[in-house]
């Protein structure tokens, strides 16, 4: 018999911020939920570390930028300031063991070949996104025919130049820490959309990455925990969850039974692979979650007893290309009041994969010295603390940042996504509209469920359960605007058109081209 006090209205499945979101928006409405964590803190993805070295680190979610406004509100609630990453002085480009410094989103190009080839790139995946319904990309005109190819096929069929290819590759590693050849290309181009197009998933000023929040991103899913009281139960990873009955019954592992009226599923979909159904779940439901792996990042921080780069004119940014560089992106993680500086840089995808077996501080080793090379500095080697976060080795993330889609997933099994399975409904980021795979994708899909659940015990009508958010005041959202040339510039193959391009040698130096037989820088 189960104890009166393990009921429920609602039993909430895992405490990040997805699922605390969830439960916050229920008990406001009066409601009675619980929260069931597996690990012994709340946060999931994000998880904001405090010693006396570093005062705090966020060692997983941890950016956040304009339109991101459910998230902000969150945090404004309460009372966590934001600051914006550092980028007064010049980013810095590391290609053909060379550093170039730039300013702006991306690095800047001199070759007036690739200097198209960028341009149409990021125009082409612009406009292929904005055929893709955030709702529902399965429905886009060319739904079938993107699904079926990887990211890289589609690269190979834009990019005319090799520089502007690999750069391409390293923007799908950055942004979803998988491999070009691992995603749909209708997933890829629709996370992109979704999160506001190439220049805002990829920029830090009025991008995705302007801002974080000042003594870490964890302290917003404290504050709901705080806020839920004991209504949050830690140690408690759920296995067993049963609807057979007039309630639905879930176990967890110390043999807790909680009874409830409805569940929400916060949780990257592949881990609801560790539980058991009663009913099984249904067909393609049990199929998706075995489909849809989590990218491969460890998170590093590097400290230094001084901020070197910030003197010799460097922001931190440092985007790296080269194939035994450890890390491919970093970003200043220096205070915001400038005390303990640092470089936190992602080992992302393939070389997160390769290097897990590495001991700590042979990967501590290696970054310092890529450091190095960049920043042409000496004091890059001579750091005095170091923390990581390898996310593969997370029994209850299964990795980050997020969910990925592999070529044919998303047209077959997308629409189950979000469907409700009887009295079970589904959260987490990778469930989410806007800024899915980040914390913002996640408190919109927390949102999103209850309001479902809400709708079902006929509290509001099923026109209130997806909600539009306002602008956040502090941190406003302005356009990326275009130019007329980055508007109507040719692609290198348009250009070649434009200029007749006639006779057997210039097809034959064309095709050479094209297959890297010649030059392409």
């Amino acid at each position: 018999m189960t104890a009166p006090s393990n009921t429920y209205d609602v039993i909430v499945v895992g405490g990040g911020i997805s699922g605390l979101s969830a439960a916050k928006l229920l008990q406001a409405n009066g409601l009675s939920p619980v929260v069931l964590e597996a690990r012994d803190r709340v946060g999931g993805r994000t998880f904001t570390v405090r010693n006396k070295e570093i005062k705090w680190v966020d060692l997983g979610g941890a950016y956040v930028g304009p339109t991101q406004n459910r998230i902000l509100r969150l945090a404004k609630e309460y009372g966590i300031d934001t600051y914006k990453v550092n980028e007064q002085e010049s980013l810095v480009h590391y290609v053909n063991g060379k550093s170039y410094p730039f300013r702006g989103s991306f690095p800047t190009v001199w070759n007036p070949l690739v200097l198209l080839d960028f341009n149409n790139l990021w125009r082409t995946m612009d406009a292929m996104g904005s055929e893709i319904p955030r709702e529902a990309p399965w429905r886009a005109p060319h739904a079938e025919e993107w699904d079926k190819m990887t990211m890289l096929e589609l690269f190979q069929k834009i990019c005319w130049t090799r520089p502007v290819l690999n750069f391409a590759k390293l923007f799908v590693n950055v942004n979803v820490t998988s491999e070009p050849h691992e995603v749909s290309a209708l997933w890829f181009l629709w996370y992109v959309k979704q999160c506001g197009g190439t220049m805002r998933i990829f920029s830090t000023s009025n991008g995705g990455q302007e801002r974080k929040f000042n003594g870490g991103s964890g302290q917003i899913s404290e504050g709901m925990a705080r806020e839920l009281g004991d209504r949050v139960k830690l140690q408690s990873p759920v296995y067993r969850i049963d609807q057979s009955g007039d309630v639905v019954e879930v176990e967890t592992l110390d043999k807790q039974t909680y009874t409830a009226k409805y569940v929400i599923m916060a949780t990257p979909p592949s881990l609801n692979m560790k539980m058991h159904f009663n009913p099984e779940l249904p067909p393609l439901r049990n199929q998706l979650i075995q489909r849809v792996p989590l990218g491969s990042v460890i998170k590093c921080m590097v400290y230094y007893k001084e901020n070197f780069w910030r003197a010799k004119g460097y922001c931190g940014t440092m985007v790296i290309e080269e194939e035994d560089a450890p890390i491919g992106l970093t970003l200043d993680d220096t205070k915001p009041d400038g005390t303990k500086p640092a470089i936190m840089g992602f080992i992302l995808a393939r070389k997160c994969r390769k290097l897990s077996v590495l001991t700590k501080e042979e990967r501590l080793k290696k970054i310092c010295e890529i450091y190095a090379r960049v920043l042409g500095s000496e004091e890059a080697l001579h750091p005095v603390h170091y923390e990581e976060k390898n996310w593969c080795e997370e029994e209850y993330s299964g990795g980050c940042y997020t969910a990925y889609f592999p070529p044919g997933i998303l047209t077959q099994y997308g629409r189950v996504l979000r469907e409700p399975v009887g009295r079970l409904y589904f959260a987490g980021t990778e469930t989410a509209t806007e800024w899915s795979g980040y914390m913002e994708g996640a408190v919109q899909a927390g949102e999103r469920a209850a309001r479902e659940v809400l709708c079902a015990l006929n509290i509001i009508n099923k026109s209130q359960i997806w909600q539009t958010e306002p602008e956040s005041l502090e941190v406003p959202a302005l356009p990326f605007d275009t130019t007329f040339w980055e508007r109507n510039l040719p692609s290198v193959g348009g250009l070649l058109k434009l200029m007749g391009v006639s006779g057997l040698l210039s097809v034959a130096g064309l095709l050479a081209y094209k297959r890297g037989l010649l030059p392409r820088s």
